[in-house]
């Protein structure tokens, strides 16, 4: 009899773990974040998913990030939504981890955390007056423009000066550039903040220089960004003919890499049809290369202000023809400007209770799973501790690249899973264990629903502007709508 009772118990012990689903909290609600919910969803059919992020809205990237006239890129958010419509999904916006919650309670209540919040800091240059008014991050103006309620109140000048130099030619630099060039009147059919479109009414910038270290064989951008700012209506495209002259290094580099021909070519186009002078009331675009900035020079009649840049030039060195670097060769010149924008690359912020490389800016991992010790032959991981996108891998690629970097991540999730890495004797508490504690601290906790009403009040306050929304910029108004 006892020995029947007893195989009884353990039946039902074993019955009811198989029941306790497992609970995984995704932290970041962009890209990354999403396409791993979708991915374990689609893996495991009794997971369930809780999306934590520290803004009342979803979407991250997509939603501050993508510019206001890409309204194709922001087609994804239908299938973010359907994942968060999944009755084993939920968002929980407004929740902070470090301040709301802390990593090791996370850890405590799931049974797997996947870290993908991005980044949301910025690389610095180090160099004599960063530290100047008019003198922004790149980050910080398109969260300006795309309604981001931490940069509601950026207010760059946009009056003071007819100049404006950009920092770096990549994508994010490109779509600064053309948001400051484009006529105000094809932004405003747009979703781009009205605070933003207010102020680029009014603005007095009529040029802008993109600063690059290397070459056009080497600028960073995309050939379709770079044929969207080339097109602006009525612009004058400037560039020194000497920095369009390519070496033997650069033919083969163009040689075997289409992208890289594909650009240098569109630029080329843009040079020799340009207007030289640019004609009066113009606005210009100088597309600047081989030249990095030495340092910030400050305004004499305005005093704590950006005035200009003074560049050195540089020559291109290094055996490795796609990564040579650009090294000063003493000489300089100085554009005048009184605004300045950094286009020079983000950087993810550590966690307490994370691992994390500051040099590279990256949670060192091995497929996406955490490395408790990366100085070891042999990887030791935290267990239950993975991390996906930005954070995984760098600030680097397009919203897509988030996919491919999701599906790594849980496949080695699934593996642990598999493995019996992530089961435990004791259920988690997961979305409920989360909920109570947050209650416990006056964290006033956004769901799905909640986004919802923030979405359907910006859409009608678009449509009332002939405008796809008419986004809401400040915490205060998110969080109110959100209540209603």
């Amino acid at each position: 009899m006892a020995l029947f009772g007893k195989l009884r118990w353990i039946s039902r012990r074993f019955t009811t773990l198989a029941a306790t689903p497992l609970r995984i909290c995704v932290v970041g609600s962009g890209p990354a974040g999403f396409y791993t919910a979708e991915k374990i969803l689609k893996a495991h059919k009794e997971v369930e998913v809780d999306i934590v992020d520290r803004l009342p809205t979803p979407f991250g990237l997509v939603r501050s990030g993508v510019a206001p006239d890409h309204p194709e890129t922001k087609i994804v958010i239908n299938q973010f939504s359907r994942v968060a419509q999944n009755d084993r999904c939920s968002f929980l916006g407004n929740v902070s981890v470090g301040s709301s919650v802390s990593l090791p309670e996370l850890h405590e209540m799931y049974n797997a955390v996947v870290l993908a919040y991005g980044a949301e800091s910025d690389r610095t240059l180090g160099i004599p007056g960063e530290e100047l008014g008019g003198i922004h991050a790149a980050r910080e103006f398109v969260w300006w423009y795309n309604g981001h309620p931490d940069c509601r109140n950026l207010a760059p000048d946009l009056t003071s000066t007819d100049t404006a130099v950009i920092l770096g030619q990549g994508n994010v630099a490109l779509d600064v550039a053309r948001i400051l060039l484009r006529p105000t009147m094809e932004l405003a059919k747009t979703d781009i903040a009205s605070h933003a479109l207010a102020a680029l009414e009014e603005s007095s910038i009529r040029k802008v220089y993109l600063i690059g270290r290397r070459g056009p064989v080497q600028a960073a951008c995309t050939a379709k960004e770079l044929r969207e700012v080339l097109g602006i209506k009525d612009i004058s495209i400037q560039v020194k003919q000497a920095d369009l002259v390519t070496t033997p290094a650069d033919e083969v580099v163009m040689k075997n890499n289409r992208i890289r021909r594909r650009v240098y070519d569109l630029i080329l186009k843009a040079a020799s049809s340009g207007h030289s002078p640019p004609l009066p009331d113009q606005r210009e675009l100088h597309l600047v290369f081989f030249r990095k900035p030495d340092r910030f020079l400050e305004s004499k009649d305005r005093s704590g202000h950006v005035a200009g840049v003074l560049l050195e030039e540089t020559t291109l060195q290094g055996d490795d023809l796609g990564k040579q670097i650009a090294v000063g060769n003493g000489v300089f010149e100085e554009i005048s400007c009184g605004l300045v924008l950094k286009s020079i690359g983000f950087k993810s912020v550590a966690i307490d209770g994370l691992p994390f490389d500051h040099d590279k800016g990256i949670v060192p991992n091995v497929g996406g799973r955490v490395l408790a010790d990366s100085s070891t032959d042999f990887p030791q991981y935290e267990t239950g501790l993975y991390v996906c996108g930005w954070l995984k891998r760098g600030p680097t690629g397009i919203i897509g690249t988030n996919l491919y970097c999701a599906e790594e991540t849980v496949a080695s999730l699934s593996e642990d899973i598999e493995r019996g890495v992530l089961t435990s004797n004791s259920a988690k508490p997961g979305r409920g264990g989360l909920l109570q504690l947050l209650d416990r601290r006056n964290i006033r906790v956004l769901q799905f629903h909640d986004w919802e009403r923030i979405d359907t009040e910006e859409k009608r306050g678009g449509n009332l502007k002939n405008k796809p929304r008419e986004k809401l910029a400040t915490w205060e108004e998110l969080l109110q709508v959100a209540s209603k």
